[in-house]
């Protein structure tokens, strides 16, 4: 099946399932979305780079008030909770790498109940970033969508690329596939289907 007539099937009334990862990752490759330091994705929600995470006038002036660090450590982009001392904003670093062998589904959950909390207060703007705000960052962020605002791994892609091109390594969109499945199983069984 060709991705046209796939996507024409997730548009369809035929019940959600997880595309292959090949189909996946034709998505990602279709970017559409700017290459801006920073960019926003959903609402109240920032992902971008180090540069703008190391620019506490940028953080400033965009209002941020949660930074979730998806490439934290001495061997990353090493800012934490000390470097923005001066800011009014709460921290939470992951220490991700950029690997398609790292596990970086340990943090889905956690990362997507610090922005999901920040959010919901109404006042939040949480900016998540890592290196570039294309894999690390850009995988939580779809976590967040798909745990949090019950989006689709499909759909989540589609909207972050509209705003940012990202691009999740293959081991990442393949943990995120797993994610998407076990929603998926999830909300089949609470809807008794």
């Amino acid at each position: 099946m060709n991705c046209a007539s796939k996507s024409n099937n997730l548009e369809s009334k035929e019940p959600y399932q997880t595309p292959a990862l090949s189909e996946l990752q034709r998505l990602v490759w279709r970017r559409g979305g700017s290459d801006n330091h920073v960019d926003q994705v959903w609402p109240n929600l920032y992902l971008g780079d180090a540069w703008a995470a190391r620019s506490k006038t940028v953080l400033l002036d965009l209002g941020i008030t949660h930074i979730l660090n998806a490439a934290d450590g001495p061997y990353n982009i090493n800012t934490g909770a000390r470097y923005y001392k001066d800011l009014p904003v709460e921290y939470y670093g992951v220490q991700a790498f950029d690997d398609t062998s790292f596990d970086i589904s340990i943090f889905f959950r956690d990362a997507a109940n610090f922005i999901h909390e920040a959010l919901k207060t109404g006042e939040g703007k949480v900016f998540v970033h890592c290196a570039m705000g294309l894999s690390r960052s850009a995988t939580l962020v779809l976590a967040y969508l798909m745990i949090h605002e019950n989006l689709t791994l499909v759909d989540a892609l589609r909207s972050v690329d509209l705003h940012r091109g990202i691009c999740p390594n293959t081991g990442f969109l393949s943990q995120l596939r797993a994610l998407d499945i076990s929603l998926n199983k999830e909300q089949k069984s609470l809807s008794g289907l």
